[in-house]
């Protein structure tokens, strides 16, 4: 256990950013299989730019990485461009 005044707060951040970093992750999965889901483009296309709005807002808090980030948006635009 720690035993330092800055150690402490750190565990107390680390937990904190835990539970909000879960939370995002959970949304963006969510995200992610809504547009899988989808069978017609429209609605596709449409879950495709929330969820690509919520990567970028996620990439930018460094909740997951960058390259993660253009992988994932790449091969949801890629399923969307198969659909009629």
């Amino acid at each position: 256990m720690a035993h330092h005044h800055s150690a402490l707060k750190r565990i107390r951040a680390s937990e904190k950013e835990n539970l909000r970093n879960k939370s995002l992750k959970s949304e963006y999965k969510t995200l992610v299989r809504t547009v899988l889901e989808t069978k017609t483009k429209p609605e596709a296309a449409e879950a495709l730019n929330s969820a690509i709005s919520l990567i970028d807002s996620l990439t930018n808090k460094r909740v997951i990485n960058r390259r993660l980030a253009a992988r994932k948006k790449s091969q949801l635009a890629r399923y969307v461009n198969t659909l009629l």
